[in-house]
């Protein structure tokens, strides 16, 4: 489904630890309509609901929304702690096409364009 890298898991642990987060709580991962290319992350911190996909690894938890599954099996997350361009990365083989900023990203079974925003929207939208 969703592989999770160890240093992903230590920073994720890390932090839930901080905010004394229940055993129950994980990353919550889903994929939204919006951006450039149509599909945006979603991520939070939260607990699993029915249809909901717990993958657990390195004593690291990360919940996939049900409605998410396919547009994000086979992502890797990893976690980079560069200055400029820190937090959870998501390695999604599902993206064929990304935006020029790499916030949104369209599947490959999906004509380029075809989830395009309408005119004044944007990445972050």
């Amino acid at each position: 489904m969703i592989t999770l890298t160890e240093r992903a898991a230590a920073e994720l642990r890390s932090m839930l630890e901080s905010r004394g987060a229940s055993p129950e709580t994980g990353l919550r991962l889903a994929v939204r309509r919006g951006g450039c290319a149509g599909w945006q992350y979603e991520m939070g911190f939260g607990t699993a609901e029915a249809g909901d996909v717990t993958v657990e690894a390195h004593g690291a938890r990360v919940i996939v929304a049900g409605d998410s599954v396919d547009r994000l099996r086979g992502c890797e997350i990893d976690f980079s702690d560069a200055l400029s361009d820190s937090g959870f990365k998501i390695h999604n083989p599902n993206a064929a096409r990304s935006c020029g900023c790499g916030t949104s990203f369209e599947t490959a079974d999906e004509p380029p364009g075809a989830n395009a925003v309408a005119d004044g929207e944007a990445c972050g939208s």
